[in-house]
């Protein structure tokens, strides 16, 4: 004879609140970064830029950023080195769907102080100089070790592209503590965008784990 399994009453009501509980969390992690507070992530993770700002986008309007012309009114900029792979986990995962929403990809590379080759400098300062979008396309559709940066300025030995590769570095040095008293440790790649408020946001992106807030946060769906 077939058994039929009964639950109290009391069980089932306690299955119905836990039930209720879980929407109402996930409910909360999918509109957490909306709300003012940051959320918690890696880096100190995302946080609107209300102190310093008009330093910070008099930052990124006066740097050398490259982008491909997408749109003037909705952008991420994003700070990075040629060879960092969390930028190019980020480039390759979510771009596309990026610039598919329509939203301009502003890049502004740099090339660290110690921890760099003669093609890469001279590479960021080309970058710099004449803000080319088909110049960062060829560089990165090419294995890092690939670029000789063959027929440009060398960035060691010209004086203008190394003030311009200097340039680069001033602006991460100035930027880094600004971000910093907003609650955003710099990392590469930092990405920053105008929120719904009109109020910069930004965060230090490292992380895939950062991905599904970033792409909320500019009205991507989740992927």
């Amino acid at each position: 004879m077939a058994r039929t399994l009964t639950r109290p009453a009391a069980f089932l009501a306690l299955v119905l609140a836990s039930a209720v509980a879980a929407a109402a969390a996930v409910a909360m992690l999918a509109t957490a970064v909306q709300a003012d507070e940051p959320v918690v992530l890696p880096n100190g993770g995302i946080h609107s830029l209300t102190k310093d700002e008009d330093k910070i986008r008099a930052l990124l309007s006066g740097s050398g950023w490259v982008s491909p012309g997408l749109s003037k009114t909705r952008w991420l900029y994003m700070v990075s080195f040629r060879s960092c792979p969390d930028c190019i986990r980020f480039e390759t995962e979510q771009f596309p769907d990026i610039h598919k929403a329509g939203i301009d990809t502003r890049l502004i590379l740099t090339a660290r102080r110690a921890r760099s080759s003669a093609p890469e400098r001279s590479g960021v300062a080309e970058l710099w100089a004449h803000r080319s979008w088909k110049t960062f396309e060829t560089w990165t559709g090419m294995p890092v070790d690939a670029w000789t940066a063959e027929g440009l300025p060398s960035a060691d030995t010209d004086p203008d592209r190394a003030a311009l590769l200097e340039k680069s570095r001033a602006l991460v040095d100035d930027l880094r503590p600004l971000l910093e008293e907003n609650g955003v440790r710099f990392a590469y790649p930092t990405l920053i965008w105008q929120g719904p408020d009109g109020h910069l946001r930004g965060c230090a992106c490292e992380d895939r784990i950062t991905y599904p807030y970033i792409r909320a946060e500019l009205g991507l769906p989740a992927g």
